[in-house]
């Protein structure tokens, strides 16, 4: 018997997240073995929408062979199809889903690094322009799957209830729950824009940095879903202090532990991770944006209160902030450009605080404009 929250979701996809209209050359790429159902049922939905869906076929056992094989020319090679796609794209959709999350946990960081660094120079910096032009419309989610549940240490059919419930695709109308969500953020985001300074403090932190200039968005399951945050992009050389994430951040399949960064005019100038210490610092050493920060995110989805190893989900976790190496979002004002954009998360606690020119943001583990 078929989900009703998998139509429900993919119905959210094409009508809310990319409001998919007559003519839009949409992308729809993940794993076929694992995502089918949702695939097929977004697939229809564009069709159903005057759209033109592509598949872009994906998976793990592909990503394997193509960073064990791979030479160095031809990770540097960027296809000509991607060079068209950045161009007359109109909406894209991102699919999680796999049989092995672990399946690039011995692969070289120094391979992923080459392509990190290839496709920042010539696609990913395009296609978040057009995408702040609003030229282009995309969208990351997830379909659970048993290799996800497992990472959550959860049965499939507790995952997947966890997974429709963050998504409000266990109620009737998903689309009305996130209108709803979003009303709440922008009264954060018409406070906070305009101000110039953020100071973190708490047990794990101690960092400022200057946010003058920039731009807060309210993420309300536009570009991801879930969804449930808000962020900016610092002032690329404020950054001072330290923090210790109190998560462990994964990327291209590696888990790095305890990550301890410390920042001065804005760069990273001490890392140090319990674990993958070797992978922390190559990925700093991406290219020259990658030891800058390109976000600072808040977690303001309290629907989502427990870390599953899917920063899709673990960086809205409410009561949690994320900064991000890399990469930054033009619509921010931010002007930091790098290969990567890898998110690292921080639990702030009960006596965490975020303090914006001197008044209070978030203490006592809420936000004060929502107590």
């Amino acid at each position: 018997m078929a989900d009703i929250r998998v139509a429900r979701l993919a119905k959210l996809i094409t009508s809310y997240c990319l409001d998919v209209k007559k003519n839009d050359w949409v992308s729809i790429s993940g794993d076929l073995g694992v995502s089918r159902e949702l695939i097929h049922e977004v697939y229809r939905g564009i069709l159903g929408a005057g759209g033109n869906p592509f598949i872009v076929p994906g998976g793990s056992d592909l990503e394997e062979i193509y960073y064990k094989e791979a030479s160095e020319e031809q990770l540097k090679w960027i296809s000509p199809l991607l060079e068209e796609y950045k161009d007359k794209l109109n909406g894209l959709v991102n699919i999680h889903g796999t049989t092995n999350t672990a399946a690039l946990n011995n692969i070289d960081p120094t391979k992923q690094q080459i392509r990190a660094k290839a496709v920042g120079e010539v696609i990913m910096p395009h296609l978040m322009k057009r995408e702040a032009e609003g030229k282009l419309k995309g969208v990351v989610t997830l379909f659970p799957c048993p290799a996800l549940a497992q990472d959550a240490e959860m049965s499939l059919s507790e995952y997947e209830d966890f997974v429709y419930a963050a998504m409000f695709c266990n109620k009737e109308d998903p689309k009305t729950e996130w209108e709803k969500l979003g009303q709440r953020q922008q009264i954060l985001v018409d406070w906070l824009n305009g101000r110039e300074q953020i100071e973190i403090h708490g047990d794990y932190v101690d960092i400022s940095f200057s946010i003058k200039g920039r731009k807060f968005i309210s993420a309300d399951g536009k570009s991801n879903m879930p969804d449930g945050e808000i962020f900016t992009g610092p002032v690329e050389d404020s950054a001072e202090g330290h923090v210790e994430f109190t998560y462990p951040a994964i990327e291209g399949g590696h888990v790095v532990e305890n990550v301890r960064l410390s920042f001065e005019k804005g760069k990273v100038v001490k890392a140090q991770a319990d674990k993958n210490q070797d992978f922390l610092e190559v990925m700093i050493a991406t290219d020259e944006g990658s030891c800058y920060l390109g976000e600072f995110g808040i977690g303001t989805n309290f629907g989502i209160q427990r870390f599953t190893k899917q920063i899709l989900f673990d960086e809205k976790i409410g009561g949690t902030f994320h900064l991000a190496l890399g990469a930054g979002f033009p619509e921010t004002g931010s002007i930091n450009k790098s290969g990567i954009h890898w998110d690292l998360i921080c639990a702030l606690g009960r006596d965490g605080e975020i303090i914006v020119d001197g008044q209070a943001l978030f203490k006592n583990g809420n936000f004060v404009l929502w107590t």
